[in-house]
């Protein structure tokens, strides 16, 4: 039986998703679902400390890249005693875990068969559920991607079937709180599935720093606030400092009642099976009369005050 270590926190829920939680040995500091994933030996921490406030986190992430080195750190000696026959990670985003540069210099060493490496960079949902489906390919069982995969897209197209009709507000999707960014990628697809429209972000397009002011003149009907990497408790926590600027809180979404604070890291930002759950989210946040899937509280919720 093949031993896999993934690297790459979506990877990790795919590879529970597809049925081969029995062949994991080994994954990133940031895997931890499904429930039961921390039991595995961990390969990778931040080079430097990445707490603090969110403008504090960015500055150090800034500092590394702006010094050459990477921000994450593979465990070289402990992967190559783990002896995986497949490594899972990402090409995309090199802030957000470890990349294929940094597997490959942890396998520069390798002595004997060296395992091999499968690395996703999606950037639309159809990008993803490839990338599910890569995992299986890679894994040996195709049939379980194409059957995952099939399952998921017909939650999509029920959810979409049920929105096609609603009135579309904006809504105006935060990726990071400070320097404010939008969200791009998969999420104004996963948008317009839901009922909306992106005030910001193109679908595709990668996440970009904007201005408070950009934020102000693209007038969101909603603001999602869902921090790459942030639980919904640590959201909820770094939302203070933005309400505390007088031109967030006379944005209109904010003046309404309609600003809500949404967990990151589980949702939105992991593009894995997981993004369907995100989904349902924003239905629930675009049209609150219209839909429950029992995810606010837990998710997501409402700011006031």
């Amino acid at each position: 039986m093949e031993r896999i270590v993934s690297l790459l926190p979506s990877l990790t829920e795919t590879a529970c998703a597809l049925g081969l939680r029995g062949r994991l040995v080994g994954r990133s500091h940031e895997c931890d679902h499904p429930p039961g994933v921390e039991a595995l030996p961990v390969l990778t921490a931040p080079r430097g400390p990445l707490d603090g406030s969110s403008a504090a986190i960015d500055a150090r992430v800034r500092e590394l890249v702006q010094s050459g080195l990477s921000v994450y750190e593979v465990d070289a000696e402990a992967l190559r005693a783990l002896a995986p026959d497949l490594v899972l990670t990402q090409d995309q985003c090199a802030v957000c875990a470890a990349s294929l540069a940094d597997v490959e210099s942890a396998l520069a060493a390798w002595t004997g068969r060296a395992p091999r490496v499968l690395s996703v960079a999606p950037s639309t949902l159809r990008d993803v559920w490839g990338s599910l489906r890569a995992v299986a390919d890679a894994a040996g069982v195709p049939e379980r991607g194409a059957a995952l995969v099939a399952s998921l897209n017909e939650r999509v197209a029920n959810l979409g079937e049920r929105t096609g009709a609603l009135p579309r507000p904006r809504i105006a999707c935060l990726e990071w709180l400070d320097p404010l960014m939008d969200a791009g990628h998969w999420m104004p697809e996963l948008v317009a599935i839901a009922g909306g429209r992106a005030a910001l972000g193109a679908s595709g397009a990668r996440s970009r720093t904007i201005s408070l002011d950009a934020l102000a003149a693209s007038d969101p009907d909603v603001i999602l606030a869902a921090p790459c990497g942030f639980d919904l408790p640590r959201t909820r926590a770094e939302l203070p400092a933005l309400l505390a600027q007088p031109a967030f809180r006379s944005l209109r979404a904010v003046r309404e009642g309609r600003l809500y604070a949404a967990d990151g890291n589980a949702f939105f930002n992991r593009p894995g099976p997981r993004l369907v759950e995100s989904l349902e989210i924003l239905a629930e946040v675009l049209h609150p009369d219209g839909f429950d899937f029992g995810h606010a509280g837990r998710a997501f919720e409402r700011v006031t005050g």
